[in-house]
């Protein structure tokens, strides 16, 4: 498994127009399938009217969490289009939501697949794709008087701390790129009285 994946680095937004009919594809970074669903219950709120509101999600590095629905079109037009898109691009933790406004003249099944494929890759294509490297987090313990070695270990190492709390037993959480994580976690264990979380 790669410890890099593509994404879109922020929201971005594409208008593809058949028949009369027209589709607002919207494409937007998400880190979780619940933020995936946050953001499509959001469009589907603010696109109220529109006739449908279909979409996909792909999460995780592995690219094996995703979910696309056909909201109402014919089974196989809509989702699987988009979710198509987002395989094509080699994108993870990105969500696309597609708005369909009907204009009167029914595309068809093939129609219909060109319309939500076309959508999801103009959404995608305005937005800007971002190579990513796999991220991974580490809890300890330590010492109030470890405190120099532990910050001294981290500063020398590209680490990102997320939380910390200093008392008579410190404790941290800090991140890093996913591939140097052994190596950290293994300095860390060496510094008197530390102890990993996870």
């Amino acid at each position: 498994m790669s410890d890099f994946y593509k994404t879109l680095k922020g929201q971005s937004q594409g208008l593809y127009k058949e028949k009369m009919s027209k589709f607002i594809s919207f494409a937007e970074p998400v880190q979780s399938a619940d933020e995936a669903k946050a953001v499509v219950k959001r469009i589907q709120n603010e696109y109220h009217d529109a006739r449908h509101v279909c979409w996909a999600y792909m999460i995780g590095t592995a690219r094996e969490e995703y979910l696309s629905s056909d909201n109402g079109e014919p089974s196989g037009t809509a989702g699987k289009p988009i979710l198509g898109q987002i395989n094509s691009f080699g994108l993870t933790n990105v969500v696309i939501a597609v708005v369909r406004y009907f204009g009167g003249i029914k595309l068809g099944t093939s129609g219909l697949i060109v319309a939500y494929r076309e959508a999801a890759r103009l959404a995608i294509e305005t937005g800007e794709i971002l190579e990513c490297h796999e991220q991974a987090q580490c809890r300890f313990t330590f010492p109030y008087l470890s405190m120099n070695d532990v910050m001294r270990l981290l500063k020398k190492c590209d680490v990102r701390i997320i939380e910390q709390a200093f008392d008579n037993v410190c404790s941290m959480t800090v991140e890093c790129d996913a591939d140097a994580m052994p190596s950290l976690r293994q300095r860390i264990s060496k510094i008197d009285g530390t102890s990993l979380l996870n």
